[in-house]
């Protein structure tokens, strides 16, 4: 069994575990970044979808110390976001240690430090790796989830999560149904309708829609203003842009959009299209859950029995790290998320973090990221560690 020690050990090479890793490269920090796929930020790499664009501005999307170019627009693309990664690992000289699956972590308390083992997808090798410190960066986005539906496994015609769409080209003419309403949800459906696929979307519950300028506005008056009176406010203006939906099948929550994401975690839909395809009826809105699949029909729970080509899931993401993290009772609950509130959400007990799972998006990460290497750097300060 191959054995390494290091400092802080840091599982995900997502945006997390980047900012991570520059954060800690910045206070001279020595660490080993684990990642399960081939290459970092895996996700914006192999399982985006094509258009996929930063929904906030800029300023609220990069990672620590180091800026977006001048040249960048406002709103930054997939494919510029991707080249900003490539240069931000380039310049912090980020080596990711890949094909490195984490089945098991848990403190030593003998030896003061935390055990990790990775299998080694290439090789199947068990490694062991000791660090005083151990940073969890896997991210909310981690394992794809699909719900358990009667006659899934039978459909007859095309069946895939989000993280396999690329661009609506291939559903031309076809009729599609996508599951989740979502931003991914929304932006999926848009593209395939303006592909020329026949789609709809179910909509199982109310969603808050806002505009990118009415996100912007509100992350500007959330420093000035109680979360109360900017729902308001974002209540209203989503009011007089958008008006009533409910005749469309979308309802308006109770609770406000800032609130119910700090809360819960819901994102409001950012709009980008979809809204006047709703409200043309070239977008299908469905209600309620699906009771049944069988051929190609899909059974409602109202009753109602459409017929489609091909099913997109865009259902989200579920967290495994309950599986390999051992002996935390403290930091993350079974889903993965932090127990902790703001803002003291990222630290553990034992020399244990976490970063981007605070339901914040990169601007949160970042955070989190630079906290992680500031609490470190003090607690090596008062005890030096010895490997």
């Amino acid at each position: 069994m191959k054995k390494e020690n290091q400092t802080v050990i840091i599982v995900g090479a997502g945006p997390s575990g980047l900012s991570v890793a520059a954060s800690l490269t910045n206070q001279s920090i020595p660490y080993i970044i684990l990642e399960r796929e081939n290459c970092f930020a895996s996700l914006w790499k192999k399982y985006s979808y094509d258009r996929l664009h930063l929904h906030l501005k800029k300023q609220f999307c990069e990672l620590p110390h180091k800026p977006f170019p001048p040249s960048y627009p406002s709103y930054i693309s997939k494919q510029k976001f991707l080249q900003y990664l490539e240069d931000y690992v380039s310049f912090f000289k980020i080596n990711p240690v890949y094909h490195r699956t984490v089945v098991n972590a848990e403190f030593d308390e003998g030896g003061e430090k935390w055990k990790v083992r990775a299998v080694n997808k290439v090789s199947g090798e068990v490694e062991e790796y000791d660090g005083r410190f151990l940073v969890v960066a896997s991210g909310e986005t981690s394992d794809p989830f699909v719900p358990e539906i009667e006659g899934l496994e039978r459909f007859e015609g095309k069946v895939m999560h989000s993280t396999g769409f690329k661009n609506g080209k291939e559903f031309k003419d076809e009729h599609v149904l996508v599951v989740g309403s979502g931003n991914s949800g929304m932006e999926i459906a848009l593209d395939l309708v303006n592909h020329g696929a026949k789609t709809s979307i179910v909509v199982r519950s109310p969603v808050h829609i806002l505009s990118k300028g009415m996100i912007n506005l509100g992350l500007f008056l959330m420093k000035y203003l109680s979360m109360e009176m900017v729902d308001s406010l974002m209540v209203m203006l989503s009011k007089i842009v958008y008006g009533d939906m409910t005749n469309y099948g979308v309802g308006r929550p109770n609770e406000g959009p800032f609130y119910m994401k700090v809360k819960y975690g819901k994102y409001p839909i950012i709009d980008v299209g979809t809204y006047q395809k709703i409200k043309s009826k070239e977008l299908k809105v469905l209600p309620g859950g699906i009771e049944n699949l069988s051929g190609k029909n899909v059974l409602f729970k109202n009753g109602e029995l459409h017929t489609f080509d091909s099913i997109i899931f865009c259902t989200g993401f579920k967290r495994s790290t309950n599986k390999w993290l051992k002996g935390d009772d403290y930091l993350l609950s079974d889903d993965g998320i932090p127990k902790q509130s703001y803002p003291l959400h990222w630290k553990g007990k034992n020399g244990l973090y976490c970063v981007g799972l605070s339901r914040r998006g990169l601007y949160g990460a970042a955070q989190d990221a630079e906290n992680v290497a500031n609490d470190v750097r003090l607690s090596i300060m008062q005890k030096p560690y010895m490997s």
